[in-house]
């Protein structure tokens, strides 16, 4: 993925990981495996860590402490209402994006009347 991609993926990802936990509960290696199935695969565990944290801390996901086989107990997260509402409002600000930016592209690559050669001339 290159830094562009990397970078609008910073400013997606905290929709990404509620729409995730909208569908089930899920602790941070879960979540990260998941995405990189998605092919999000140069994602670092640690970026999803350190969003789960912020998300918990916003009060937009419970968390309850599992029992693991391997080590230490794991914080699966689940959304809340807030959690909830906070991405009900991603998908309307995401879908405002995607038509300004699809109204955009089409504007930019549309055929115009006027070419830069007729603009110069005073055409």
């Amino acid at each position: 993925m290159g830094r562009q991609a990397s970078e609008m993926l910073k400013g997606t990802l905290e929709g990404i990981v509620l729409a995730i936990l909208a569908k089930r509960s899920a602790y941070g290696y879960e979540i990260t495996s998941w995405l990189r199935e998605q092919g999000f695969v140069d994602i670092a565990e640690g970026t999803v860590y350190a969003l789960l944290v912020r998300i918990e801390q916003k009060g937009l996901v419970d968390v309850e402490k599992v029992p693991s086989e391997k080590g230490p107990p794991r914080k699966v997260y689940t959304i809340n209402a807030a959690g909830t509402e906070y991405l009900a409002e991603f998908w309307r600000t995401w879908g405002f994006l995607v038509e300004r930016l699809e109204q955009l592209r089409g504007a930019i690559t549309a055929p115009s009347a006027a070419t830069s050669t007729d603009i110069e001339r005073g055409n």
